[in-house]
């Protein structure tokens, strides 16, 4: 369903601070499997995502969506079927806008914009039942800007916009890492419950190694520029904290840290 082939990503090229991340780079996802992606900072992981999803381009290599390359896609050509929630709950929502307006914005994906109004009021009551899955209360605060709500009910918006068009493929960046414990577990548990009833092939970076074990049926971890632990349904239940703990610990001495 979403395959890597042959990538190569260099950093800075021609310069004295040329990197090269990845050099002959392949990994595959099924569809509708839920991987969780970690490992330590500069693994490639973050990297990874951005160049699934166009925000950086690379030297060489397949990106292949359905067994379609979309390398040569630009950023905006991909978001019409990749869903993407960032770590800053402001990235995803619009502040100066009005959760009725986000809604609208969210609703348009990957249509074309007219002069007509921006917001349907045949679409209202689809809104509201839309955030009341969240149980947050927002369906009673349409009016109400998105830059005047927490951090929590920003990142749940971002995440209820990005799967309300059919999307083939959600990437979520960390997105819990903003946010305070509580909040954290509230938004895991919305995550998990929207990936399963759309059943959406999920790429979710994390550094919380609880949250890599316990939520979906995939476990990679990353480091420099290449997997090294690649686990999936009764092989990942089976991991344990305390061997992923070992391998960080291995990768730490290694690096000098």
């Amino acid at each position: 369903m979403l395959e890597l082939r042959h990538v190569q990503k260099i950093y800075n090229p021609g310069t004295v601070n040329e990197m090269c991340l990845f050099t002959d780079f392949n990994l595959k996802i099924e569809k509708g499997e839920f991987v969780s992606i970690v490992g330590s900072n500069g693994s490639g992981k973050t990297s990874m995502l951005n160049i699934l999803c166009g925000s950086i381009p690379i030297e060489s290599g397949q990106i292949c969506i359905g067994g379609e390359d979309v390398a040569k896609q630009k950023e905006f050509q991909r978001h019409r079927r990749i869903g993407r929630v960032y770590q800053n709950p402001a990235m995803g929502t619009c502040p100066s806008m009005t959760i009725l307006e986000n809604m609208a914005l969210a609703d348009n994906k990957g249509k074309r914009y007219g002069l007509g109004r921006g917001t349907n009021k045949q679409r209202i009551a689809f809104y509201r039942e839309q955030l009341s899955q969240l149980h947050l209360g927002l369906e009673d605060k349409l009016d109400v800007r998105v830059g005047s709500l927490s951090g929590g009910q920003r990142q749940a918006m971002a995440l209820l916009m990005s799967t309300m068009t059919p999307i083939e493929i959600l990437i979520l960046d960390e997105h819990t890492a903003a946010l305070d414990p509580k909040t954290a577990e509230t938004i895991m548990e919305l995550t998990d419950r929207i990936v399963s009833e759309k059943q959406l092939t999920t790429l979710m970076v994390t550094h919380n190694l609880r949250y890599a074990l316990e939520y979906g049926n995939r476990l990679l971890m990353m480091h420099e520029g290449g997997v090294i632990l690649d686990k999936k349904g009764e092989e990942k239940q089976a991991v344990r904290m305390e061997e992923l703990l070992k391998i960080f610990n291995e990768i730490s001495i290694e690096c000098g840290n």
